[in-house]
């Protein structure tokens, strides 16, 4: 898997919005009891009861999103936990779990991506519509992973759906920037960045059968629905007067 370090797409100005949203996203990392920050008094036993439930409580469970019903805690976690109850909105924890990571390695992978593709999609748009258009497509790949695993209970988080449909995007509206890349993690190359970003799709496709926890999925879901939405804003044509509408 190559590891893309700068795109040469050129922007008006800064992208404050992708700054934001990686700079929320490493807050509530560092802060949640992933990261471990502030609990090392505590035994193993105790750690993991944090993580679990609040993964439990702040990810996106696809039975709770698609009954729109907040299951009861699982009976293994709450005789070995005894967490305190909680009122979960599961359409929200859609959106709660787009700010969630399950280690240092999934959440420094997926900003990389956001900070060098999000600049120009941001640029493209106009920051107040990138932010609806983030939100969005991550929405979208959380309900279709949903859809696909209907009752599965396994919590879903981190911000990959809605930073594949950056992708997406971004592959239709700029197909013909270049991307300084890292070829097998140590030899940087200027690629085509549809040959990196292409590359992300077929990988996620033909990873569907992995048994690991990644949600391929998702990533395809979030890809595609940013290709629509790329495809939209280059038809539309409205999307170069963005900077006079969206935030100064």
């Amino acid at each position: 898997m190559a590891l893309p370090l700068y795109d040469n797409q050129p922007t008006r100005r800064a992208p404050l919005v992708t700054y934001l949203l990686i700079a929320a996203n490493v807050v509530v990392f560092l802060l949640s009891p992933v990261a471990s920050i502030g609990h090392q008094n505590e035994t193993d036993g105790q750690r993991k009861c944090e993580q679990v439930t609040f993964l439990l409580k702040y990810g996106a469970i696809p039975k709770e999103m698609v009954d729109n019903r907040a299951e009861p805690m699982p009976a293994e976690v709450a005789e070995a936990c005894h967490p305190k109850p909680f009122h979960k909105r599961p359409w929200l924890s859609a959106l709660s779990s787009m700010f969630l990571h399950g280690g240092v390695a999934h959440i420094l992978g997926n900003m990389v991506y956001l900070f060098v593709f999000g600049a120009a999609t941001e640029d493209r748009l106009g920051r107040l519509r990138f932010l609806v258009f983030y939100l969005l497509v991550g929405y979208i790949a959380a309900y279709g992973f949903a859809l696909t695993y209907p009752g599965s209970l396994t919590p879903l988080v981190g911000a990959s759906g809605a930073i594949a449909g950056v992708l997406g995007s971004h592959l239709v509206l700029y197909p013909r920037s270049r991307t300084i890349t890292l070829v097998l993690s140590f030899i940087p190359f200027r690629l085509p960045s549809w040959v990196l970003l292409a590359q992300f799709f077929v990988l996620q496709w033909f990873s569907l059968g992995d048994q690991s926890q990644t949600a391929y999925v998702a990533h395809i879901y979030g890809f595609v629905a940013g290709m629509i939405c790329g495809l939209l804003v280059r038809r539309g044509g409205f999307a170069r007067k963005s900077a006079a509408l969206s935030w100064q």
